[in-house]
């Protein structure tokens, strides 16, 4: 598996001084040194971490992919064919809430998600759909013309540890399995920790691993590099 690491909330800790430190730039330059395939941002619609800038100057300076996460907004998605990075992952978005809640409704929205993505899949952009481990989701994902999905972790990163772990797992493999079947490659994120990652190892194919938030803490303790190369020794 390959690790994608999210640097969104080195933007936070940025923008609570409204300074210029830490920067995200310095910080996925060390990621990509200490093993990130990819650095994923989350470019929101009301740019509380990330800003415009901010991913005009990755594309620039980065030497490995850039995975811009992004809800189906008109004035972002005419960013990401400015930018043209190598993927794009299609996210739900709540203004009020702390971080992505949940999957993405593709089943529910299947033309409007199919017809947003198309100018991005015409522009050489990679596609992936974030979507909670379900089998309409998987199905109606597949029907878009979306490369990947990116399986919402969420809840089996909730319930580690605890009685309804199990059922969580086998949902996130089962999914894998079917997406898979239908000619879809399948990552996953959200949650994933130093103590629940290693359960990945468990679901055949998964492409890549996108995590941000438990390595951008440990980071504070041990460092970036330390917590980076951590993350990828666990899921190599």
């Amino acid at each position: 598996m390959l690790l994608g690491v999210n640097i969104d909330h080195i933007a936070t800790l940025r923008n609570a001084r409204g300074g210029i430190e830490p920067s995200i730039i310095k910080g996925a330059e060390i990621a990509e040194q200490n093993g990130a395939a990819s650095i994923t941002t989350h470019l929101r619609e009301d740019r509380r971490h990330i800003k415009n800038e901010d991913v005009y100057t990755l594309i620039n300076t980065l030497k490995t992919r850039l995975n811009l996460e992004m809800a189906m907004a008109d004035d972002i998605q005419k960013i990401a064919l400015e930018i043209n990075p190598h993927s794009i992952c299609l996210v739900p978005e709540k203004r009020q809430e702390v971080t992505t809640e949940g999957g993405l409704d593709v089943a529910g929205q299947l033309d409007k998600v199919t017809e947003f993505i198309k100018p991005l899949l015409d522009a050489g952009i990679l596609v992936s759909l974030f979507i909670d481990p379900d089998e309409e989701q998987v199905r109606a994902s597949a029907k878009t013309g979306a490369q990947f999905i990116e399986m919402h972790t969420g809840t089996y990163s909730e319930c580690f540890g605890y009685e309804d772990e199990e059922a969580e797992f086998q949902k996130l493999k089962k999914s894998a399995e079917l997406a898979q079947s239908l000619g879809l490659k399948v990552n996953a994120g959200h949650g994933l920790n130093y103590e629940n990652v290693h359960r990945m190892h468990e679901i055949d194919g998964l492409y890549e691993l996108n995590i941000g938030h438990s390595i951008i803490s440990r980071a504070i303790f041990t460092g970036l590099p330390e917590a980076v190369s951590k993350m990828k020794e666990l899921i190599l």
